[in-house]
């Protein structure tokens, strides 16, 4: 897995466990005969498309450390901002968690206690998801 992927992977399985309706958006192409592509998603869309429960849009671009958006992905998600959606570049869940809890999302759903696989840290597991208690 790139480092890249191990950001996806770690914030698709967090907004999972938040309950926030989700979806890896992919983009590109596909060569379906010599010289043939079939192109396929917006560019510049984000890696993870959403809809947060009170209804805003979401967008959110994963890059590994050393990652930079490019200008199409900029565009996109200042877009997103423009018309009232949540969209950021986060590095990892931690960075997605402080972006939703500064736009005001938090509930009582299940929280992470140490991490995620796949974010610095090969050894934490699902197991070490914790409920928040009443």
């Amino acid at each position: 897995m790139t480092p890249e992927s191990h950001v996806l992977t770690s914030c698709l399985k967090y907004l999972t466990t938040r309950g926030i309706y989700h979806w890896r958006n992919s983009t590109g192409a596909v060569r379906i005969a010599p010289g043939r592509f079939i192109r396929f998603g917006k560019v510049g869309s984000s890696d993870i498309i959403g809809c947060l429960p009170d209804g805003r849009f979401l967008a959110v671009e994963c890059k590994a450390p050393r990652g930079r958006l490019a200008p199409e992905q900029s565009a996109f998600l200042e877009k997103i901002r423009s018309i009232g959606g949540v969209a950021a570049m986060v590095r990892g869940w931690k960075e997605l968690d402080t972006v939703l809890r500064c736009e005001g999302y938090s509930d009582d759903g299940p929280l992470f206690h140490e991490g995620i696989r796949g974010e610095n840290d090969n050894k934490t597991t699902e197991k070490n998801m914790i409920t928040r208690r009443n």
